[in-house]
């Protein structure tokens, strides 16, 4: 089996996986949940974490050039290297925007609907759980409720910041640098999308009004030959009545 293959079929059963792992970790963080409720859903994020770290081995066995497979692919490591860093293994979810992206087709739009409204979505979400997670038992805290927590990372990621809100631990300021940098990105391609949508209509309705604008420059044309025709006889008549 090819690693494409592989990732071919491993797509969906990884999605399913990290929205497990995001219900049992967004309950754990909401519910602030105690005894053998919260054991069983730490077990819950083990077993998903044990889940990746399959499919990083899987990955790594099967690609072609496994040593520059690994290097460019650090990133991997470390979300299944250190399970301390336990939001990291919500990046798996981008895993359903390629998903989407091929389920809708290559249209623009298509593009543009699954990558903003999924990222924008997922990154709000995750990091409204991230920040909460991190900041609700800091001293001091700002954010220590689910709503404060999905409030901050919407002004945060619009880039508005309202400064009512921000986070006082250092996990939960990284947690802000790299939602901001995300809500940047996802502007930037709204924006670039808009504009390579509108110019694309642009020389669609310019094509258009060319092909249309072609039958009649034809008829002109076919006009203009028989005027000259209609003059060139009338002065060949005149020549002749002329003594």
């Amino acid at each position: 089996m090819t690693q494409q293959r592989y990732r071919d079929l491993a797509d969906w059963p990884l999605t399913v996986t990290a929205l497990v792992f995001l219900g049992a970790y967004a309950w754990q963080v909401i519910g602030r949940l105690e005894g053998s409720a919260a054991i069983w859903l730490e077990a819950v994020m083990w077993a998903t974490w044990g889940i990746f770290v399959v499919d990083y081995l899987a990955n790594l066995w099967l690609a072609g050039d496994r040593s520059t497979w690994f290097i460019r692919n650090l990133h991997e490591l470390v979300i299944v290297a250190l399970p301390f860093f336990r939001p990291l293994r919500l990046l798996r979810l981008v895993t359903l925007l390629s998903v989407l992206h091929r389920t809708l087709g290559d249209t623009l739009r298509g593009r543009v609907v699954t990558y903003v409204v999924g990222s924008a979505t997922m990154l709000v979400f995750v990091g409204a759980l991230a920040v909460l997670d991190a900041e609700q038992s800091a001293p001091d805290a700002k954010i220590i409720t689910f709503g404060d927590a999905l409030w901050w990372a919407m002004t945060t990621i619009t880039t508005v910041g309202y400064g009512d809100m921000y986070p006082v631990t250092p996990i939960g300021r990284m947690v802000a640098a790299a939602l901001m940098m995300s809500g940047i990105a996802v502007l930037g391609v709204v924006t670039a999308s808009i504009a390579s949508w509108l110019v694309q209509r642009v020389e669609d309705t310019a094509e258009a009004v060319s092909e249309a604008e072609e039958p009649v420059r034809a008829e002109m044309a076919g006009l203009v030959a028989e005027i000259a025709a209609l003059r060139a006889e009338i002065a060949e008549m005149q020549e002749r009545r002329t003594p």
